[in-house]
């Protein structure tokens, strides 16, 4: 009887032995494939990847600008001149087309002077809040009595107009950064830009 009664406790314990071997290297299998995954850098995490993507450089946006100088007679179009460029943001870009024309300096008699006669625009993109804003500048002169564009008028007398603005950047509609009456006739100037985004 005590020898049946101790082959069963030697089978009991070699049996709970080998449960708990089984389970000892289920729970290490487990543990390393846990620790594996964590150290071996193979699967970024969801926040490094995210640090990665914030961090990263992005792209170059570039736009064109096409400028439409209008001359306007009772609120009728009689003459538009067009203009374009390609830019990028905070990198201002200018257009400058006219004539240098020979004056006497009336400080000085007999020096001669420069005064540039044309059309010169400028025209700049920013990022403000969030938001794309875009700034132009245009200037226009011309000979108020045509004939002294000959250049051998030693006094001639300019007209200029000038016409600055900035506003929000909207693509692929016409935008009025700014008008101005002529003080000596009926007619009306207007800046309008149409703004194309590139890429």
């Amino acid at each position: 009887m005590i020898l049946i009664t101790m082959k069963r406790m030697a089978v009991a314990g070699a049996l709970m032995l080998t449960i708990a071997l089984v389970f000892a290297s289920g729970a290490g299998r487990a543990w390393a494939q846990d620790s594996g995954s964590s150290s071996s850098g193979s699967s970024p995490s969801v926040s490094s990847t995210k640090v990665a993507e914030k961090d990263a450089p992005k792209p170059t946006e570039a736009y064109r600008l096409d400028f439409s100088i209008n001359e306007l007679e009772d609120g009728k179009k009689i003459n538009s001149r067009q203009y374009s460029m390609n830019l990028t943001k905070n990198q201002p870009q200018e257009i400058k087309i006219g004539t240098r024309i020979p004056i006497e300096n009336v400080n000085r008699q007999g020096e001669t002077q420069y005064m540039d006669v044309g059309t010169n625009i400028t025209g700049r993109l920013q990022v403000h809040n969030d938001q794309l804003e875009l700034f132009v500048n245009a200037e226009m002169t011309n000979f108020a009595i045509p004939e002294q564009a000959t250049g051998h008028e030693s006094h001639p007398v300019i007209r200029q107009l000038k016409i600055g603005g900035s506003t929000l950047a909207v693509l692929g509609t016409p935008m009025v950064i700014g008008s101005a009456d002529d003080p000596n006739s009926r007619r009306q100037f207007q800046v309008e830009v149409t703004m194309t985004k590139l890429r």
